[in-house]
């Protein structure tokens, strides 16, 4: 195993020098079927992973906010574009005090998985806690730890907020730690899985009662954690209706911290540079919205 472990690090490694990477099981890895699966990376995209990991990147301690963010990287539930939705956006993080971490999870098809749809949630709930169970090593605020992602990210950002079975405990000192974040920011928000359900569900594609725990608007309660939405008219691959019925969702259960900006332009390609418009305005519209829900602190002079 460790050695599989130093093969991902040194790939990744080719292309950005990450403070530290985290494997999130010691061997107690749940919904596995024990089968070796290599880690792989090509043309910026993970294309396997048999082995969950974050990818730390601090602030300076100078900078700290003692903010969190887990960022989850896109790509449809088969692969992972962690170049563009993940490290550069925990970079940015960074500029803003923000320790990120990118997830690097479980694919729902991996043949080592025995519940699909079970593997991103644990790989996602695990990261939490690891990160609520290091909150002094990291300066972070056990209360201040959110979740991002773009796409496909974004459902399991979305997910880890409102599906409420705990599927990551394995008995070990993590599990007295809770697995929800305390907010998210929703990026091309894919809310109604669609034409991607199949691939998430795996065997339990015709199970009803699996799909319910994922009807995420239905699932929202007063306990959601607020979300800050971003979402492009012209989003062809996500239509723009999943992140207004999710934003509906939540004002209609009292969660009104949350936030919604709809741009005209962008498709399905929203990212820190090359914005059309409005659009580029959306990471300066985050921090303000950090801000305002009290888990950035406000500039004093």
């Amino acid at each position: 195993m460790k050695n599989i472990i130093l093969l991902f690090f040194s790939l990744l490694a080719t292309n950005v020098m990450a403070q530290e990477m985290v494997p999130l099981w010691d061997g107690n890895m749940p919904n596995s079927r024990g089968i070796a699966v290599p880690d792989s990376i090509s043309g910026e995209r993970v294309r396997s992973v048999g082995t969950p990991t974050i990818q730390v990147f601090e602030p300076s301690k100078a900078e700290r906010t003692g903010t969190a963010l887990v960022i989850i990287p896109g790509g449809g539930y088969v692969k992972l574009a962690h170049e563009i939705s993940g490290i550069a956006l925990a970079k940015w993080a960074n500029t803003m005090g923000i320790t990120a971490v990118v997830l690097y999870h479980r694919f729902p098809n991996s043949p080592d998985v025995i519940d699909a749809y079970k593997a991103p949630i644990q790989d996602g709930q695990r990261a939490i806690r690891y990160l609520r169970a290091n909150a002094e090593r990291y300066g972070i605020n056990p209360e201040r730890i959110g979740v991002m992602g773009c796409s496909a990210g974004s459902h399991l950002s979305a997910s880890l907020c409102c599906v409420k079975e705990d599927w990551s405990q394995v008995g070990d000192s993590l599990d007295k730690h809770s697995p929800r974040p305390n907010f998210s920011i929703l990026v091309s928000a894919l809310i109604n899985l669609g034409r991607y359900a199949d691939t998430f569900y795996g065997d339990a594609k015709d199970d009803e009662s699996v799909k319910q725990l994922f009807d995420l608007p239905a699932r929202v309660d007063a306990d959601t954690p607020p979300a800050l939405l971003f979402h492009a008219s012209d989003d062809r691959t996500v239509p723009v209706y999943n992140a207004t019925q999710y934003y509906d969702a939540l004002i209609r259960a009292g969660v009104k911290t949350s936030s919604l900006h709809v741009f005209p332009f962008g498709a399905h390609s929203i990212s820190l540079r090359r914005q059309p418009g409005s659009t580029a305005l959306w990471h300066t519209i985050a921090e303000m919205w950090m801000t305002e829900i009290g888990v950035l602190e406000p500039l004093k002079y």
